[in-house]
């Protein structure tokens, strides 16, 4: 699932939504009141439930080979997502939608590469949302690999600490600890 020419996505769990208006996220860092989506190149992270927390990382044009094959490891691929064995179960059994909005209201966020797209102005969906499908077969079709761990944080400390391109996602509802820093 991701978007054509002149689309972005916005992801969410309830099908039922018919216009996007911008607000002020729970967890932002500016008080700047947006509409969120994604473009092609991110639409991959958001394959999970919302609430589910995860790391993803992938290769880049400066990603050390040593750091590719530590963290990413053998089995192909340029990229990994990590979930926590206690999301499983909602990934398997949990439905997302994508709603195709269109770009030209949209503008890059995030430095020194966009890591979503924010409008501030109210924006319609282009049609119906689209039921994502099954998130597990995504991952395996797009040829990245979807690691299943007990807990993130020591994999969240390795891909921070290497030369690969990462995010994370809800980490604040992450088992364990230490806490994410």
């Amino acid at each position: 699932m991701r978007p054509s020419p002149g689309e972005v996505l916005h992801f969410s769990e309830d099908p039922t939504i018919t216009g996007f208006a911008p607000h002020v996220a729970a967890t932002a860092r500016k008080e700047t009141a947006y509409v969120w989506a994604v473009d092609a190149e991110r639409a991959p992270g958001y394959w999970f439930p919302r609430q589910c927390p995860r790391v993803m990382a992938w290769t880049t044009g400066t990603t050390i080979a040593a750091d590719a094959a530590h963290v990413i490891g053998p089995g192909g691929g340029s990229r990994v997502h990590a979930v926590e064995y206690g999301w499983l179960d909602r990934i398997r059994t949990t439905s997302v939608f994508a709603y195709r909005l269109p770009a030209g209201p949209f503008e890059p966020l995030g430095e020194p590469e966009p890591h979503a797209h924010v409008s501030t102005q109210v924006v319609r969906p282009l049609g119906p949302p689209e039921r994502v499908g099954d998130l597990l077969a995504l991952h395996d079709e797009a040829g990245i690999q979807l690691r299943v761990l007990p807990r993130l944080q020591e994999f969240w400390a390795a891909v921070v600490d290497s030369t690969l391109g990462f995010g994370g996602i809800r980490l604040r509802n992450a088992a364990g600890t230490p806490p994410f820093t």
